[in-house]
């Protein structure tokens, strides 16, 4: 699985409790539990409102040093606060039947050229680059293309639900913005001026190869109290 260099060590699955081991004569009934160890923002996850920040204000200005942040997490704007997301979705298929030149980003114009449907307030946008076709190919993986600063903003200034992709940042991973002056652009535009949230890691192949642009979107994030972010399972019924 393709992991980002700030999200180590991934997906960990450990089985601790097996079935009729150290038993000498297994009961008819025997149990097997794990544990699981992995950052929020591993495979596809979405972004809480509280997992980036600009000059150490989360979205809506509050300061992180004002007592919200603490080792068990955040008292704001966790990822229990996000309510269940179902709402029309819309895929823009910006790759098309290939795949993005590698760290590319994406235009305004080329959303625009992808949408075969109005993109309206309250959507969530999907974007698709291709590289969720590379899934098995975390090296490949990680070069995709993501979504630029002005496309954020456009995205942004439809007062979109949320957005996601087929890679790992919707942005670039290396993405740096000279205006702006830092990197990932879209996380500080979309989660923290916009309040939008993010869900990255996204495999929207089936949706492309069906031809579907509109479907109804459900995706619940886990309410992990006070974290950044949650590991979902999004489904599109077309």
């Amino acid at each position: 699985m393709p992991v980002h260099p700030a999200h180590q060590p991934g997906y960990n699955y450990f089985l601790h409790r097996q079935h009729g081991r150290g038993v000498p004569e297994p009961p008819p009934r025997t149990s097997a539990s794990g544990v699981l160890v992995m950052p929020e923002h591993t495979g596809t996850h979405i972004d809480a409102l509280s997992h980036q920040a600009e000059n150490l204000k989360l979205h809506g200005g509050i300061d992180v040093n004002s007592g919200v942040m603490s080792a068990t997490g955040f008292s704001v704007l966790g990822v229990e606060t996000m309510a269940p997301l179902v709402a029309r979705g819309v895929l823009l298929d910006v790759a098309g039947r290939q795949t993005l030149p590698p760290g590319h980003l994406i235009s305004v114009e080329e959303l625009q050229a992808a949408a075969s449907v109005d993109v309206r307030e309250g959507d969530v946008v999907l974007v698709r680059t291709g590289y969720g076709a590379l899934w098995e190919k975390p090296k490949d993986y990680m070069k995709s293309a993501g979504v630029s600063s002005a496309a954020s903003q456009w995205l942004a200034g439809k007062k979109v639900r949320a957005v996601g992709a087929d890679n790992m940042a919707f942005d670039t991973n290396d993405s740096f913005d000279k205006e702006l002056g830092f990197t990932l652009p879209a996380h500080v535009l979309l989660l923290v001026r916009a309040g939008i949230p993010i869900i990255e890691n996204l495999n929207l192949e089936e949706l492309a190869a069906e031809g579907v642009h509109e479907f109804v979107f459900i995706c619940l994030p886990l309410k992990m109290q006070g974290a950044t972010g949650s590991p979902v399972r999004p489904i599109a019924i077309a």
